[in-house]
């Protein structure tokens, strides 16, 4: 009975030890935010997505100031119209303006889109250099302090130096 006691004893104590070396996984942190920027490629990127963008802008800026011009044009010779051109003029003006919104949601889409084929290779670049090196420091968890908040994170488990390292920066 004793020696039953003793296996049963030393049985859950291995249980609770083997519990407590799980629960001491390492956690470390690191700000992909900063990081990024200063990767070489991201000013390529960031003059390709101006100029993108630009193509859009220019393109807006001319529908708009059609419109302008439409619409005080309309303003103008509205007193002189009659009520069926007033009508298809109004009508004309409201459909420019829908176009316009439209066409500034899409190329809001088209841009999130093309940023996010672009970064994609850059992303998965520094994800694989976290992960090299939280593996090679043995990190089980490793947090991006660009999207959360640390109240407390002391810095041997700032893998930012170690990253950068890694990814050839200074």
């Amino acid at each position: 009975m004793k020696k039953l006691l003793k296996v049963a004893l030393v049985a859950v104590c291995m249980v609770v030890a083997g519990n407590f070396a799980k629960a001491q996984s390492k956690i470390g942190y690191i700000n992909t935010n900063q990081i990024m920027e200063q990767l070489p490629e991201m000013k390529t990127l960031q003059t390709q997505m101006q100029a993108y963008q630009k193509t859009f802008s220019d393109q807006l800026a001319t529908m708009s100031t059609e419109l302008q011009s439409k619409g005080q044009d309309y303003e103008a010779k509205r007193s002189t119209m009659t009520d069926a051109s007033r009508t298809a003029t109004e009508s004309e003006l409201q459909d420019m303006q829908t176009r316009i919104t439209t066409f500034r949601d899409n190329a809001q889409k088209q841009i999130e889109a093309k940023s996010n084929e672009l970064l994609k290779p850059l992303t998965d670049k520094l994800r694989a250099a976290i992960q090299a090196v939280a593996a090679t420091k043995g990190y089980a968890y490793v947090l991006d302090s660009s999207q959360i908040e640390l109240i407390v994170s002391p810095a041997g488990d700032d893998l930012g130096p170690a990253v950068k390292a890694k990814l050839g920066l200074q």
